[in-house]
């Protein structure tokens, strides 16, 4: 790569591009390379690399070949950030931008459509070997961080910059550890704005000490807890590893959904719950820069559909297998309970899971209370907290301070509404109908 370079200069912006943090929409053949690149415009640059050639493309205005994109994008694939389960969540499914410049070098080139080599497992074990190396290494500054931190004070902590928290996660990041660097990056902000911040801090940091002492002993972790884990610290799983798995076809219904959007990357997660299966499973889908999210399934509504499920505890994630379609008759909502049946569900999870961060439940007969935090309060009386970014409003004018039941989702010690579900009517919610907070 170095001898690719037109200079050294090239070479060492290359260096700073090549993490996780700016790259989406990645993926990876034994031919082709591919991936966006967020620069200072709205609009990712597209990144095209041919291996056999080689040769690249990027949409970028440099007039250096190969520009300092396709240079990170090699780095990224040679640390194996691209390989299944690397850094970052790479496809096979060739990008349209990239399979058009392949196609376009082959009509001008026959001899640039090279047959397809079989992956070398010497060196994809050479680059796992690596990408462990990196991950021990900062897996291990993690645990000095946290222990200086907890020598310094937790008071002194709040007192940190917000550039302070930024750059422990962008070091988490370059080591691979992305899961970890995001966390610390949103712990900054907590610390700040949370009124319970320090009970928040301490739980957070009580967690992240978890992970580095499970981490070191991981060779000892079943396939689900070593599973959990990969999620917590960032090392994703390829979708082509989780379609090979053994599907679960079942009547589907959508029980809600949530959207987040952190300025960078869009999340919107969909909770379905199987009829046959009993199974409640997690749908999650990402997109980054002007990229759009796909249409979300409609809340209330029963699908037939084939799902691969990730490894790991309950509640899994999954992903659809085909298209789903309309399942002939509609899918009863699991029976709903209280508060305490719903904190007893989310401690059996935690169980098995530790890292659990969010999780769904199905509340009876919940009444929205205003107050600062507001409260969700059953009919025994007992409450829980409303996440401070929930469309509240929305919530009281639906229901209008009665009791409904309602598909939330379970953050910490914390609820957010999705779908209110009413067997009476009530303020804006006509009997039987099921209304998306």
């Amino acid at each position: 790569m170095e001898a690719a370079a037109t200079d050294a200069g090239s070479m060492a912006a290359a260096r700073k591009l090549a993490r996780p943090g700016p790259w989406s929409a990645c993926g990876a053949t034994d031919i082709l390379l591919w991936g966006q690149c967020q620069g200072s415009g709205r609009t990712p640059y597209q990144v095209s690399v041919d291996l056999t050639a080689p040769a690249w493309r990027c949409s970028c205005p440099s007039r250096k070949f190969p520009c300092k994109h396709a240079l990170a994008l090699l780095l990224l694939w040679s640390d194996g950030a691209l390989e299944p389960g690397g850094a970052l969540e790479a496809g096979t499914d060739v990008a349209g931008y990239a399979a058009e410049w392949s196609a376009r070098r082959s009509a001008r080139d026959p001899v640039a459509e090279t047959p397809t080599r079989a992956p070398d497992p010497a060196a994809q074990a050479a680059r796992l070997a690596r990408r462990l190396e990196l991950m021990d290494a900062g897996v291990e500054e993690l645990a000095l961080w946290l222990t200086d931190l907890v020598r310094g004070g937790l008071a002194a902590a709040r007192s940190r910059p917000t550039s302070w928290w930024d750059q422990a996660g962008a070091r988490m990041v370059d080591a691979q550890l992305p899961g970890l660097g995001q966390q610390l990056r949103d712990l900054g902000s907590e610390v700040s704005a949370r009124p319970d911040w320090a009970e928040h801090l301490l739980a957070t940091l009580g967690r992240l000490w978890a992970v580095v002492r499970t981490w070191r002993r991981r060779t000892e972790l079943d396939e689900d807890e070593l599973a959990d884990l990969r999620v917590v610290v960032g090392w994703n799983l390829a979708r082509e590893d989780v379609r090979g798995g053994e599907p679960v076809t079942d009547d589907w219904l959508v029980l809600g959904a949530s959207r987040s959007d952190d300025g960078r990357v869009q999340q919107q997660r969909t909770w379905l719950h199987g009829r046959r299966s009993g199974l409640t499973v997690q749908v999650l889908d990402f997109a980054a820069g002007a990229t759009a999210l796909p249409l979300a399934q409609v809340s209330g509504s029963s699908l037939h559909a084939a799902l691969a499920r990730y490894p790991g505890h309950a509640p899994q994630r999954a992903l659809f297998l085909d298209e789903p379609r309309p399942a002939d008759q509609p899918v009863p909502w699991p029976t709903p309970g209280g508060v305490a049946k719903a904190l007893e569900q989310r401690a059996a999870l935690l169980v098995h899971q530790p890292w659990l961060r969010v999780s769904a439940a199905h509340l009876a007969g919940v009444r929205w209370q205003p107050g600062r935090p507001s409260l969700l309060v059953d009919a025994r009386g007992d409450a829980l907290p409303v996440v401070a970014d929930a469309d509240v409003w929305t919530l009281a004018a639906l229901t209008g301070g009665h009791p409904v039941d309602l598909v939330v989702e379970l953050v910490e010690g914390a609820v957010r509404p999705l779908t209110v579900t009413a067997a009476d009517p009530v303020a804006g919610v006509p009997a039987g109908q099921v209304v998306v907070v």
